[in-house]
């Protein structure tokens, strides 16, 4: 009779641990149902832009453009958004991040129909502009909404995820734009682009969480830990804009976007030019599925190494991508370089953005990520622009010898910086 009570008592207590358990484990969970969908989003407004990226300068041309607009037309998104997402950075961490990728939603929407009806240069220019700052307000705040949305202890992990979807589909999207364009021309081939642009909408007034800003009274670690740190560089100057610390990551990173969106925009004509006989479609397929098998084999890595293992790991294997792209005798060697540049290229992506976040801090995740775009921009115009140089005024066969260059210059970087890169308390 005594011991009923007691054996009553300690029922709910179990199923109370019970209840904790289970919660903690679904808080720790990375693919929750809004996780998904902003997933979904980016790979959608990823594809979006990469359909019609590759597809511009032959397009201008079309519409009657000389050769220089044609660059023009193929520069002026990186160009408007080099500027624009700072900006995004800043504004994604002090209103709705839905919001925000909202209206670049509409954008991609509203350039995919205004390339569409472009009857001459002048507005394909001014489609591209929009397009732009579609690609600065979806690609900064998609970033930081994806890091609210995941567990600390999994950031690394969630965001090599997250990489894998934009990282696909800007491998997939230019395939699919220029195999669609060959089949029903330039014009009828960016409905497409604005499908995918209406299922992102979709897809971002479906999510829960709206991404509303943190707290920002709740210091972070990365602002309290070293306060020394936090003086050494003027914050109040240049963090309305840009994240100061993570600037130096961005900068070795850019040396890394560059060979890769020169081989982008230059591999078919490098390879003919060279007379090679390889079958040039192949490398970004392969570098897609590389990267896929890669990120789902490491991720529980990305949390577990530093970003030095990374660092070294990744600029040895573009080192050798850019080699075997410079030989490139057979399609084995033309696949091998399109996996190093995945281990080299496609890893780093992650593993930088990541480190930005961590550096920066949860609260400035939205400038952080802002200010790691901002090296894939000019990594995007440098590669783009010095590639097109090397090509029609360097000798073809210094190509890719002096694109090898922009590794020892990202190891210059990465130690000049190494204490800001490595704050003390993510050592």
């Amino acid at each position: 009779m005594v011991r009923q009570p007691d054996a009553k008592c300690t029922l709910p207590r179990v199923t109370q641990d019970s209840k904790s358990k289970n919660e903690n484990a679904r808080r720790d969970r990375i693919l929750t149902r809004d996780v998904v969908l902003v997933m979904t989003a980016a790979l959608c407004y990823m594809s979006s832009n990469m359909i019609g990226t590759p597809l511009m300068p032959g397009y201008a041309g079309e519409l009657g453009a000389t050769g220089t607009v044609m660059g023009v037309v193929s520069g002026m998104m990186s160009i408007v958004s080099l500027f624009c997402r700072p900006i995004a950075g800043n504004l994604s961490d002090r209103v709705s991040k839905r919001l925000i990728v909202g209206i670049g939603s509409v954008l991609y929407l509203a350039s995919s129909i205004w390339y569409a009806f472009a009857t001459s240069p002048g507005p394909l220019i001014a489609a591209r502009m929009v397009n732009g700052v579609a690609f600065a307000c979806c690609s900064v705040c998609l970033a930081t909404w994806m890091a609210m949305l995941l567990p600390i202890r999994h950031m690394g992990a969630g965001m090599g995820i997250y990489g894998t979807v934009n990282t696909l589909a800007m491998a997939i999207g230019p395939a699919i734009g220029i195999e669609i364009r060959q089949l029903v021309g330039y014009r009828a081939t960016f409905p497409l682009s604005a499908v995918l642009a209406v299922v992102m909408v979709a897809a971002v007034l479906l999510v829960r969480n709206g991404g509303a800003p943190p707290n920002r009274t709740n210091s972070t670690v990365a602002a309290t830990d070293d306060p020394q740190r936090s003086r050494s560089l003027p914050r109040r100057v240049l963090g309305a804009v840009i994240e100061p610390h993570v600037l130096p990551l961005a900068m070795a990173f850019m040396l890394f976007v560059t060979p890769y969106y020169a081989t982008q925009s230059f591999l078919v004509e490098y390879a003919d030019a060279r007379g090679f006989n390889v079958t040039v479609s192949l490398f970004f397929p392969i570098y897609a599925v590389a990267l896929l098998v890669l990120r789902v084999t490491l991720r529980d890595l990305f949390d577990r190494k530093s970003f030095r293992f990374f660092f070294v790991a990744c600029s040895i294997c573009m080192l050798l991508a850019l080699l075997g792209l410079d030989v490139m005798p057979n399609n084995w060697i033309l696949a091998a370089s399109a996996i190093l540049t995945a281990c080299g290229y496609g890893i780093m992506s992650s593993a930088t953005q990541s480190q930005a976040v961590i550096i920066a801090g949860r609260e400035h995740a939205g400038i952080a990520n802002s200010t790691y775009y901002v090296g894939i921009d000019l990594g995007m115009t440098l590669g783009s622009l010095l590639g097109g140089f090397l090509y029609g005024n360097v000798g073809i066969t210094w190509f890719y010898p002096i694109f090898m260059l922009s590794m020892p210059l990202a190891w210059v970087i990465y130690i000049a910086s190494a204490h800001i890169i490595h704050p003390a308390h993510t050592r």
